[in-house]
């Protein structure tokens, strides 16, 4: 299974690249849209995309739109969105192709939620840290 993370924050690309390595996602990074748009070239295709709802370059439903177009209608795209954003960017992100969503900060046990509901049954059943609480990130 391949996953494209496109954030603008190094920190959080970095975590989520972890938790979905460990879900045995091959995971490929981008700090923009324009950045993302060339490494799904590369790529070739994508099981998953999370994306930034605060992306530029350009922003978040022009990416999604784009993505829409050119990738093929199975690829799974969540987004990210921060706690106190309006619902109409979130909004605008679902119309324009987003099938689900995910409000940072958010838990492990969030994302399997979200992977399961897309149909990703991979390695999901590692919700939780060795301590057996799930991860907050």
């Amino acid at each position: 299974m391949k996953a494209l993370v496109v954030e603008s924050s190094s920190t959080m690309r970095s975590v989520l690249r972890r938790i979905l390595l460990v879900r045995g996602f091959e995971v490929s990074e981008a700090g923009d849209g324009r950045m993302a748009l060339d490494v799904l070239h590369e790529m070739g295709t994508a099981d998953l995309v999370v994306v930034d709802v605060a992306l530029h370059e350009p922003e978040s439903v022009e990416f999604i739109t784009r993505l829409r177009h050119e990738a093929a209608r199975h690829t799974e795209i969540v987004i990210l969105a921060e706690a106190e954003l309006g619902t109409r960017e979130l909004q605008r992100a679902l119309i324009a192709g987003a099938d689900n969503y995910l409000v940072k900060p958010f838990t492990t046990r969030q994302i399997d939620e979200k992977l399961a509901q897309a149909g990703f049954h991979g390695h999901l059943d590692l919700a939780s840290d060795r301590t057996g609480h799930s991860c907050r990130y």
